[in-house]
């Protein structure tokens, strides 16, 4: 009698290096918030995917305390992916 053996997952390679970059700490801790729809009055490129982040869409707004400047405007789920990668 056959048994079926089930594949081995593979181990994804991670896309980034460990080095520090501006959203795990680089210019300090990162503050983020959660911008809702009826706030969300003009269009973004997310950073995680160079999408569009339509007016109307809620979103999130990572600022880096030492950096405000350098905020940018993510999709929830590219942020969330994001925090998974560096954490």
């Amino acid at each position: 009698m056959a048994t079926s053996k089930k594949p081995t997952p593979k181990k994804r390679a991670k896309s980034r290096d460990s080095s520090p970059s501006i959203w795990s700490g680089l210019y300090g801790p990162v503050e983020v918030r959660r911008i809702q729809p009826y706030q969300a009055r003009k269009t973004y490129i997310c950073p995680g995917c160079h999408q569009e982040i339509p007016a109307g869409m809620g979103h999130n707004v990572a600022v880096p305390h030492e950096a405000p400047d350098l905020r940018r405007h993510w999709h929830y789920t590219c942020w969330d992916r994001e925090v998974k990668t560096h954490a």
